[in-house]
């Protein structure tokens, strides 16, 4: 069943329910801060491939798991730093790739293991970095 629906806060979704009145399947949940998400719902949480939008025009674009980042996927912030890779909890957690907005990696390349959002060991990790390109893709032709 699709339909829209205007939650208290002055949030708004429009898209798909299940039979107990969650969200579930394809779906757009605008929030009251202009932020806005596009995607597959699974108990009422971003699940699946999406597209997040925050107010600032920064973007995730990739998999999420309950309601956060979580596999792989694209984040760009509002400056045009990206980050390619894998999200785990929301968090820049595995193998990726740092790029700047002059569209350099840095020096020394920042790529290879993060955790808690951090660099902590270089490495190639090119396999990763192409696999969140994909995702991206993917939540893109949603």
């Amino acid at each position: 069943m699709k339909n829209s629906y205007r939650y208290p806060d002055g949030s708004e979704y429009n898209g798909e329910w299940n039979d107990q009145g969650q969200r579930e399947g394809y779906g757009v949940m605008k929030f009251p801060d202009g932020s806005q998400y596009y995607g597959a719902f699974n108990k009422g949480l971003c699940d699946g491939n999406g597209i997040m939008v925050f107010a600032d025009h920064s973007r995730y674009e990739g998999e999420f798991r309950n309601g956060k980042f979580n596999g792989f996927g694209v984040f760009v912030r509002s400056d045009g730093m990206k980050f390619e890779g894998q999200f785990q909890d929301g968090k820049i957690q595995g193998l990726g790739l740092v790029t700047f907005s002059d569209l350099t990696h840095g020096l020394p390349r920042n790529e290879g293991q993060f955790e808690n959002n951090k660099l902590v060991r270089r490495q190639k990790c090119h396999g990763e970095v192409q696999r969140a390109r994909q995702a991206s893709q993917r939540a893109q032709e949603n």
